[in-house]
């Protein structure tokens, strides 16, 4: 089973991909830290807002996760990624939080948000939005995490993350496209994050095979409902 965690919340919905660990996400979030108590009443009216502004289920899918709303350190999906993310002993270590928010810090951990996530057969897509207190947007993935390999539960697994020509989304926009080879089958895991103001949003999608066609065509469809709610 693969379970992947990450978009903006280290949320995981996991496509039904054999014997294939938890893949890193290149343009996600870092789980939250447990020390840190968010306070979900302070951030109920902008996560109603975030809601609004996520993808429908997208035709031949169906809904498998959420929506789910509230502080983003609070959400069900982030302290399931942190278990996830625990189970992986990275040969790179620094590598597990690059290029993702820091959710260590009350002010993001506390952060409006929103997840949703999709399935159907062997794929799905995993999204969320998150509302920061100051604009905030990924470091690109240092060059040293673009190929690491990680022991997930007994299997090695090697990791290979490479940056998409994604046209500009929003105010800034990144994508990668993950491999991750192990077990008895590969998996692949498309990334994008995009900015608008002080709105995040991060998306997932898993697959045997993804297309960076197909990703960056659900880029501009997530795009488009992040710039109706960001106006």
């Amino acid at each position: 089973m693969m379970a992947i965690s990450g978009c903006a919340a280290d949320e995981v919905v996991g496509a039904p991909l054999p014997d294939v660990p938890p893949a890193a996400d290149p343009s996600g979030t870092t789980p939250a830290d447990p020390s840190v108590t968010p306070s979900p009443s302070r951030s109920a009216p902008g996560a109603a807002r975030l809601r609004a502004g996520l993808l429908p289920t997208p035709k031949g899918m169906s809904l498998a996760y959420g929506p789910e709303t509230g502080a983003f350190g609070s959400l069900k999906s982030t302290r399931q990624g942190l278990s996830a993310v625990r189970q992986a002993k990275l040969d790179r270590p620094e590598c597990g939080g690059a290029g993702r928010l820091d959710l260590t810090k009350p002010e993001v951990a506390e952060a409006p948000a929103a997840v949703v996530a999709f399935s159907s057969g062997n794929a799905s897509i995993t999204q969320a939005l998150v509302s920061m207190p100051a604009s905030a947007f990924p470091a690109p993935l240092p060059a040293q995490c673009a190929a690491y390999g990680a022991d997930v539960n007994g299997t090695r697994v090697t990791y290979r993350t490479r940056d998409l020509d994604m046209p500009t989304r929003g105010e800034e926009s990144r994508a990668y496209l993950t491999t991750a080879s192990g077990g008895h089958s590969d998996a692949q895991v498309g990334s994008v994050v995009i900015r608008r103001g002080k709105v995040i949003m991060s998306m997932l999608v898993v697959g045997r095979k993804v297309a960076p066609a197909d990703l960056f065509e659900l880029a501009g469809l997530a795009d488009q409902n992040l710039a109706r709610i960001t106006r």
